[in-house]
């Protein structure tokens, strides 16, 4: 019952309800997010590396529809013949290449005997830090690309698109964004042009195969799960065992006091008859010391 009381106290609820909220987290947010995110480095690195060996194919065989997806496709190598739509030209804004902010130029392709998708013709760098710069329009005519299907981006909600120096402006390669701005269908996913392409601006690098520390840090979210509700068993382990040793001590010292109370005081019969005692008592201090020694004395001494 001692220990329920214990356990009771505000302090020890609350270290409890941290721990066990902790521990929640750990398991079902903390972990889950950095393992999820191993996986789709991983899936991601694993389709870049089949694409390295794999013979292009038509892009009519990967998106046979206008509204067709290929997510367990992306970065594979494909082929188109068509026509750019020049006038339906857009600017992906704030996106990182070799470290620094550029833009990505986005306009639609409409594949013969196929679907309109949207191709990233590749990056052009901003002027005076945002300003985007004279770009080449994409050829006009019939034209032959190759390039590498990529997975549509979302678009995040709080960034509208809008227009400024003459170009439409977006925060995200989303086509299907991106059809209702230019008033053009296009497929789920986009094409990014490789080199020496038609219509081809910066290229794109690939990216690296790193998985990233991504599964080591899911490791350790869940090791500090498991480790919490055990640090807490600890402490309460700890704080039982002191109060133990604690009670203990204290029913020695009562004993000891009442042994030293009861026992009777030879120096009062080695003194003589019809005399006095007049010696002042111990100081308390001295008391507790004579107590302390006899414990010493009974049950050695405590550590």
């Amino acid at each position: 019952m001692r220990r329920l009381k214990m356990l009771l106290q505000p302090s020890w609820l609350a270290l409890a309800a941290v721990a066990l909220l902790f521990t929640y987290l750990c398991f079902t947010v903390l972990a889950p997010w950095q393992l999820g995110k191993n996986a789709r480095v991983s899936k991601e690195n694993h389709q870049i590396d089949v694409s390295l060996t794999a013979d292009p194919v038509p892009v009519t065989d990967l998106l046979p529809h206008q509204d067709s997806t290929a997510p367990e496709q992306q970065w594979r190598r494909v082929t188109a013949t068509g026509h750019y739509l020049p006038d339906k030209q857009a600017l992906a804004r704030l996106r990182v290449i070799q470290g620094a902010p550029m833009f990505e130029v986005l306009v639609p392709f409409a594949v013969d005997g196929g679907p309109t998708v949207l191709v990233d013709r590749g990056w052009v760098a901003p002027l005076e830090g945002s300003r985007p710069p004279a770009i080449e329009p994409a050829p006009e005519g019939r034209v032959s690309i190759a390039a590498r299907l990529r997975d549509a981006e979302i678009a995040p909600p709080d960034k509208k698109p809008f227009t400024a120096d003459g170009s439409l402006q977006v925060y995200a390669i989303d086509p299907t964004q991106l059809s209702g701005l230019v008033d053009v269908p296009l497929a789920g996913a986009y094409l990014q042009l490789e080199a020496d392409q038609p219509g081809g601006l910066g290229v794109i690098e690939l990216p690296h195969l790193d998985a990233g520390p991504f599964l080591s840090y899911g490791i350790q979210w869940i090791a500090f799960g498991i480790v919490a509700p055990i640090g807490l068993g600890y402490f309460i382990y700890s704080e039982v065992k002191v109060r133990r040793r604690e009670r203990e001590n204290r029913e020695l010292l009562d004993a000891a006091a009442d042994d030293e109370a009861n026992r009777p005081n030879t120096d009062d019969e080695d003194a003589a008859p019809g005399t006095e005692d007049t010696r002042a008592p111990a100081p308390e201090s001295v008391q507790q010391a004579r107590v302390e020694q006899k414990l010493t004395d009974r049950y050695g001494r405590r550590r």
